[in-house]
């Protein structure tokens, strides 16, 4: 392990469960996303962005 100032390692702690924090979060947020696609499929949306 290298040596650096406890500063350091502190910063480097709270970045690791920063990241961890977010990738969960973007997990979570995708399948909710995804479930109300799923609920909401026999409802006649209109999609007002033409990227087809």
């Amino acid at each position: 392990m290298p040596q650096l100032s406890p500063l350091n390692w502190i910063m480097l702690f709270s970045m690791f469960w920063i990241v961890v924090i977010i990738i969960s979060i973007l997990i979570w947020w995708d399948s909710k996303s995804m479930f109300c696609m799923n609920r909401s499929e026999n409802k006649n949306i209109e999609n007002k962005w033409f990227w087809l």
